[in-house]
């Protein structure tokens, strides 16, 4: 019946998705000793004109001007509520929301020290209540008819990526580490969300991460890694039984040229292990251009060489320092002490500016300049 008066006004609430549930009045009015359910874990709210009046927790309530004062006062009743208002009613859903799962869209960038720049999904669950309805309808829900949860967890997952983002940042944590870490990743995570939920009205009540997924480039060059060094270990075991089946070989045969081969034959072998050895290290080290290398260290060539301009001095291009004067052949940066290239005005490793500055005007100042030719000022 339309136009009537609502004598009774509750919501069942058991579709357990829905977060706000607008109640149908059917073009029907509010009166005085009209009566309102609430139960447990919801939350009815009054609204009139476009604004959020009063919120009701559970209970049952006959309605008067006693436990309406907001709508009493917005509506600018003198001698309080006695006719009938036209109000929208929505029940919010405030029991916890379980399990909710989360993922990156897009891989997040983070610097690691092994690997440099390295992009990284993360995937979790976690749980949320609404701590205040009031605030939340006044923020997201506005006068919608229902509010379902895949509605803002698309929103909440924008406010959850700044959160991993920092708290990733902010770790440390090595990439090959992550996966033995993720209950203090969790825990900072959720101390980086918690805040910005609750400026929405929302309590976080979970966080979990469960995995972590690396670029398929680094997962081949980790494999690839790895299967080197069983090489190599199958390759120093294969030397030590050779070793030893020499050494029995020349205790039982004293003759055909005597222990001297014998020993010889051994140190040759030993010598091309520790060649092959060199030779697979090297391998391991450039595998997908993660060596030396690929993270702005010295060219390693093949018997090039180098003139050290400190003291003219031939030396091996893979150098760090001249056997001659002791002194590096590259410039370091100051800041992380790797080798950098020549004239470069940042460091390729950590950014650390190369270049001197004034430190009034921080215009690049010449190499051994005393003033500064842009605002003369004196150079310590």
């Amino acid at each position: 019946m339309r136009g009537g008066i609502l004598q009774l006004i509750e919501w069942n609430g058991q579709d357990r998705n829905v977060i706000v549930h607008k109640f149908a009045t059917g073009g029907r009015q509010v009166n005085k000793g009209s009566k309102l359910t609430v139960r447990e874990g919801q939350a009815a709210i009054f609204c009139v004109k476009g604004r959020m009046a009063d919120v009701f927790p559970p209970g049952f309530y006959n309605l008067d001007t006693g436990n309406i004062p907001v709508l009493t006062r917005i509506m600018g009743w003198k001698y309080g509520f006695q006719s009938p208002i036209v109000v929208d009613i929505f029940f919010v859903n405030t029991t916890q929301f379980t399990n909710q799962k989360w993922g990156t869209v897009n891989p997040i960038l983070t610097r690691d020290k092994d690997f440099g720049a390295v992009k990284i999904r993360g995937f979790g669950s976690y749980s949320f209540k609404i701590d205040d309805p009031f605030k939340f309808m006044t923020e997201l829900s506005g006068t919608s008819t229902t509010f379902a949860t895949n509605e803002i967890t698309d929103y909440l997952r924008g406010k959850m990526l700044m959160g991993v983002t920092a708290a990733i940042g902010e770790s440390k944590v090595p990439v090959l580490d992550m996966a033995g870490n993720l209950m203090a990743l969790s825990k900072s995570t959720e101390e980086h969300i918690k805040p910005m939920f609750a400026e929405l009205g929302i309590g976080l009540t979970r966080f979990i991460f469960e995995s972590f997924s690396l670029p398929e480039e680094l997962q081949k060059a980790m494999m690839q890694n790895s299967a080197l060094g069983m090489q190599r270990q199958n390759f120093d075991m294969h030397l030590a039984n050779r070793q030893m089946d020499v050494m029995g070989q020349a205790a039982g045969n004293p003759g055909a040229g005597g222990p001297m081969n014998a020993m010889m034959g051994m140190g040759m072998g030993v010598g091309m292990g520790n060649m092959m050895g060199n030779m697979m290290n090297q391998g391991m080290q450039n595998v997908q251009g993660f060596g030396p290398q690929a993270a702005g260290g010295v060219p390693q060539g093949a018997g090039d060489k180098i003139t050290c301009p400190h003291c003219n001095a031939q030396i091996k291009a893979g150098a760090r320092f001249c056997p001659e004067c002791g002194k590096p052949p590259h410039e370091l940066c100051p800041k992380c002490s790797k080798p950098t290239k020549p004239n470069a005005r940042f460091c390729a490793e950590c950014g650390q500016s190369l270049v001197a500055e004034c430190a009034n005007c921080k215009k690049p100042l010449k190499a051994g300049a005393r003033f500064c030719v842009e605002c003369g000022t004196s150079v310590k």
